[in-house]
């Protein structure tokens, strides 16, 4: 039985946790703040609040992190982010950028 346990816990503690991505939203001089808020709020699932002040953050620096997330999500979200952006005819700039 000990062998069996030893051999399950060694392999547990082998498994990788997925390697993470941090979703960057990039200041630009065209995108209206309000959209940036909208953007925050229902794609990457804010409080009206935190979306706000994420959105000041990209505004008065040159990018603010919008989420980590494991790289599929990642990739999606800033996806979505562009592709909405595009819709609206906004030059936003969002992209995932590994951090682990």
């Amino acid at each position: 039985m000990a062998v069996k346990e030893s051999v399950k816990e060694q392999t547990k503690s082998r498994a990788k946790l997925p390697r993470q991505y941090q979703v960057l939203i990039y200041n630009d001089d065209f995108t209206p703040m309000d959209f940036v808020v909208e953007v925050l709020m229902q794609i990457f699932e804010k409080e009206e609040q935190a979306a706000v002040a994420l959105m000041m953050s990209i505004h008065t620096g040159s990018s603010a992190v919008a989420g980590v997330y494991p790289k599929d999500i990642a990739q999606t979200k800033a996806a979505e982010a562009v592709q909405w952006a595009r819709e609206e005819k906004y030059p936003l700039k969002v992209e995932a950028v590994c951090v682990s």
